[in-house]
């Protein structure tokens, strides 16, 4: 379980998250989402300790993270970014088996792990393994990007804007995916995305945040039915704005 409390974060004068609390039970995936500035990414960031708050507290499974070392605490958390980051000069699979080797698993463990994570985000060990970043197109580096966070068996997964660069096809695509694996291995999960339509279709429930505050957290039904204020409103109104021109213009073809 994930328990932020009274979670805040300040640069110099200016508070980017004020006051937020709220919890992510274990195998629930939690989508924040927010324009740019809202304080979605720097919330995200405080829970593996690449920000620290300055206000409230971080807990995960009922633990401070202060408490925790940071760098034990990030090889214990899946971490996606929409750059993905993987090294060019290493092998797709030298890529997945980064942090086994710093964890010093047993060679033949990280060989099997490197090919069942590969299978498991749709790319053949045997056809993908050996090769590099540069031979593969921007959807399979993203679910190399997955399978990489994956690869030492992560309570906690975290997905800072995953899929925002890839083009619509590829994206669908792969919100499918990642909705599969996180059920599939109960992972307790955050995503952070400026996309409604995608917050709607993966989240478990959704957070709105708007200049550093929770305006609202509930299930995907629960906040179109009955938004908690304007803004909330208004993102929920551009979904389904969307929604409508397609249906009108499916009704025209």
């Amino acid at each position: 379980m994930i328990e932020l409390a009274n979670v805040g974060k300040r640069y110099g004068d200016s508070w980017v998250v004020r006051d937020v609390t709220l919890s992510v039970p274990r195998g629930e995936l939690v989508a924040f989402i927010g324009e740019s500035g809202s304080g979605k990414t720097t919330l995200l960031r405080t829970i593996n300790r690449l920000v620290d708050p300055d206000t409230g507290t971080v807990k995960l499974d009922g633990r401070d993270v202060r408490g925790e070392d940071p760098v034990g605490l990030r090889r214990s958390i899946g971490y996606v970014i929409q750059q993905v980051g993987l090294l060019p000069h290493l092998s797709v699979g030298d890529n997945v088996a980064m942090v086994p080797r710093l964890l010093r698993w047993e060679p033949d463990a990280i060989r099997a792990r490197v090919d069942e994570l590969l299978e498991l985000v749709g790319l053949s060990a045997a056809r993908y393994r050996d090769r590099y970043p540069e031979q593969l197109s921007g959807g399979q580096r993203q679910r190399v990007g997955v399978a990489r966070a994956l690869a030492a068996k992560p309570r906690v997964l975290l997905l800072d804007e995953p899929l925002g660069a890839l083009d619509p096809i590829t994206r669908a695509t792969l919100q499918d995916e990642l909705r599969r694996i996180q059920k599939e291995l109960a992972l307790t999960s955050v995503l952070v995305t400026h996309d409604m339509v995608e917050a709607l279709a993966l989240a478990d429930r959704i957070a709105v945040m708007c200049r550093g505050e929770l305006r609202q957290i509930a299930p995907p039904a629960e906040l179109v039915a009955a938004p908690a204020d304007d803004y909330v409103a208004k993102l929920v109104a551009m979904a389904r704005k969307h929604g409508e021109q397609l249906r009108a213009l499916g009704g025209t073809a």
